[in-house]
């Protein structure tokens, strides 16, 4: 996003950023408390989590370098309405709240970047809410992992069933089942602490139509990012282009 904004924009942009270590775990956002600022992830995961009063939990989406968090913020809202926690360690760049709501009103280059992302977000989140209630924890946890390494460099990701489990709002029993079938088929490998997609066909057979829906909608917002006529050069496009190998 920040790649595609114009020459004139991004130059504006640049000083107010700081660039941030997000550590796996780390919570972004508390839900009902002030989002002081807002993150660009550069090579981290985070993920938005919708949290019962019974304390279960779901995913509802995740952002890497195609985007940022906090996008409530820009739209007139203080708070964030869910919790939002670094899913994978990475780095991101970090704007104070105000500073990036002075540039949304009066940029509209930047104004229509992130409609556009909001719309990619708004499709994954129809999906998760879909696969949640349709498929199968198989199946569910083949969309995770795409999803999460679509973003990240590799095929591997560091995460504990228990971690998976939260995200997906399921049982660690259940997710540890759904791995040890993917693994006895020769999609995936397991060690603790890390999941590897060996056979991504397969993931993505198991994986259904919810993820080529949201593979197809982020290919048009890299699409869209590319014809920007922003500062996105050959390199930033292939680094984008993770999102939707």
């Amino acid at each position: 996003m920040l790649a595609a904004l114009p020459l004139l924009s991004y130059t504006r942009l640049l000083p107010l950023l700081d660039y941030v270590s997000m550590p796996a775990g780390h919570v972004v956002y508390d839900p009902a408390r002030p989002i002081r600022y807002l993150y660009f992830p550069t090579s981290c995961i985070v993920a938005q989590l919708y949290e019962m009063e019974n304390g279960a939990s779901t995913q509802t989406g995740i952002i890497g370098s195609e985007g940022l968090t906090g996008i409530f913020a820009l739209f007139g809202d203080e708070t964030s309405p869910g919790r939002v926690v670094v899913q994978s360690t990475g780095n991101a760049f970090r704007i104070k709240t105000a500073l990036i709501k002075s540039e949304f009103d009066g940029c509209a280059e930047l104004r229509s970047l992130v409609l556009r992302f909001t719309l990619a977000l708004m499709v994954q989140t129809e999906q998760l809410a879909v696969s949640n209630r349709y498929y199968t924890v198989d199946e569910q946890l083949s969309h995770f992992l795409l999803m999460s390494l679509d973003r990240l460099s590799g095929n591997e990701l560091h995460i504990t069933h228990e971690q998976v489990a939260i995200m997906l709002g399921v049982r660690r029993e259940s997710v540890t089942v759904a791995a040890q079938k993917l693994q006895l088929a020769g999609a995936i490998n397991c060690r603790r602490g890390h999941l590897a997609v060996s056979d991504r066909r397969q993931i993505e057979a198991s994986a259904g139509e919810n993820y080529q829906v949201v593979k197809r909608e982020y290919e048009h917002l890299l699409e869209f990012y590319a014809s920007s006529g922003g500062q996105l050069s050959q390199a930033d496009g292939s680094a984008l282009k993770r999102c939707v190998q």
